[in-house]
């Protein structure tokens, strides 16, 4: 994605944590494109080589191997550098229901690791990758930031501890911070393989291979799917954000519109028809509801308008094009 219209000055240098992961490395390549010099931090328990393999032949690309959850590795990746955007995290509800204890470490004593690291090494700005897990029970639709509900995973629980850090350590120690809830982001790099695989490319590889999706649940439930240009977008907007009240707060990062799972289905379908007309009639199967699932999601993006001059430009139709050629081009 091009951000030069933007208007980020190409002379920062920024950090990207996860910088080897889905978002990460799609950060990584459009802040490279935009001039900048990018640092990328990951331990590849998530990440992939090959997301960022062509990004190391740039002069102003550099990947360090270290795990968030030891601060030294965070102390040299924050060594100089202006901007902060960590995505590293283990991600998953289902993961963090198996395995609370690793998803607490990584996500919550890794996160505490880079918000000291960033404030020692004196960064302008912490931008971290936040979650619409956290309104967990709340009832309330849109998702409006200031109203959340209790956690209903281990996952959301630590992204929720997340926001409280970041929180007090803008009050305590003055450095910037900007959260970013993420709804549901899906497009290129997404990796539709592994048990905790999400459900855009997991379908689509289904369906390539000309298999049954299967969906959890009577597909009722939807989501506010959020291409992953969008999010480039706010990330980038969050840098440049120079309002003080745009600042150390939090942002939901979706289109605003919602999908039911069976719609969903049918899109891919259709975006897929063009390449493989038999596509069309796969049959969807359905499993039980998982734990920690919410029904439904669906963002207000208001704040995120206001405050930062947000518009995203691909609701779901045109998301799931672009995705789903990248994934025939790439996958099959």
């Amino acid at each position: 994605m091009n951000i030069k219209h933007l208007n980020l000055d190409s002379s920062l240098k920024i950090l990207v944590t996860g910088g080897a992961g889905f978002i990460g490395s799609n950060l990584c390549e459009a802040l490279l494109e935009n001039g900048n010099s990018v640092k990328c931090l990951d331990n590849f328990a998530t990440g992939k080589r090959t997301n960022i393999e062509p990004l190391l032949k740039s002069p102003n690309f550099q990947l360090l191997e270290g795990d968030i959850r030891n601060l030294e590795d965070c102390e040299r990746a924050c060594e100089r550098v202006d901007f902060v955007l960590h995505q590293a995290a283990l991600g998953s509800v289902p993961r963090s229901i198996n395995d609370p204890i690793t998803s607490n470490a990584v996500n919550v004593s890794g996160f505490l690791n880079m918000l000291v690291a960033a404030r020692n090494a004196k960064a302008k700005r912490f931008i971290y990758a936040a979650s619409s897990s956290t309104y967990g029970d709340s009832k309330s639709m849109p998702k409006v930031e200031e109203v959340i509900g209790k956690p209903l995973s281990p996952y959301a629980i630590t992204k929720y501890v997340n926001e409280l850090y970041a929180n007090v350590f803008a009050k305590t120690y003055d450095i910037e911070t900007i959260g970013l809830r993420y709804f549901n982001v899906f497009g290129r790099k997404q990796d539709p393989n592994g048990a905790y695989a999400a459900v855009i490319p997991k379908f689509v590889m289904q369906l390539m291979k000309h298999e049954s999706p299967v969906i959890n649940g009577d597909g009722s439930f939807s989501r506010d799917f959020t291409y992953i240009d969008n999010v480039i977008q706010m990330n980038v907007l969050a840098m440049t954000a120079t309002q003080p009240e745009a600042l150390n707060t939090v942002y939901n990062v979706a289109y605003g519109e919602r999908t039911e799972l069976n719609e969903l289905v049918q899109l891919l379908k259709e975006s897929l028809y063009n390449y493989d007309a038999q596509i069309a009639e796969i049959e969807t199967v359905y499993g039980p509801q998982r734990a920690g699932d919410v029904p439904h999601s669906l963002a207000s993006i208001d704040k995120a308008k206001e405050l930062l001059g947000y518009n995203p430009q691909y609701n779901i139709r045109k998301g799931l094009q672009e995705a789903v050629a990248w994934y025939w081009e790439n996958l099959k």
